[in-house]
């Protein structure tokens, strides 16, 4: 077992004794979503750290948008639920860069690539994303790389 999905469940244990109703719903849920990424496919298998990083962004980032939505719709107490089980999730993601760094990244792609104008966003964007990680969403990354190549 890897060890992030170890020290979910271990959390998830504390979050029940301690009746922490927001905790253990979320920690539920995203242990739901590792089993079922775990037997999604033609066979079964153990996910790695990275692998469970990649749900938990996935489930972050479903709680965002959920919550942008609901408070669209004028439902606020659902929009901050949303926000309050993005919160549990963000604890166990690694540090999101600021904009400096994330600049600092994307000129750097720019020069290694050799991009010259938006027809080599593509190529800008495959490199910065090897280096961002999952430290800054991919919509933060693209706009970036607009900015800098515009």
């Amino acid at each position: 077992m890897s060890d992030l999905k170890k020290q979910l469940r271990d959390d998830l244990t504390t979050a029940m004794k301690a009746r922490d109703e927001l905790r253990t719903a979320t920690l539920r849920m995203v242990l739901t979503a590792v089993s079922a990424e775990e037997v999604s496919g033609k066979e079964a298998r153990e996910l790695s750290d990275d692998e469970v990083q990649a749900v938990l962004r996935r489930e972050a980032k479903k709680r965002k948008e959920a919550a942008e939505a609901f408070a669209g719709a004028g439902r606020a107490e659902q929009a901050e639920r949303e926000r309050a089980e993005g919160d549990v999730l963000a604890d166990y993601l690694p540090a999101q860069l600021d904009d400096a760094d994330l600049a600092a990244i994307v000129a750097d792609a720019i020069t290694r690539t050799g991009a010259s104008g938006m027809k080599d966003m593509g190529k800008v964007m495959g490199a910065a994303n090897g280096i961002v990680a999952g430290r800054a969403d991919g919509s933060r990354v693209a706009a970036e790389v607009r900015r800098q190549l515009g």
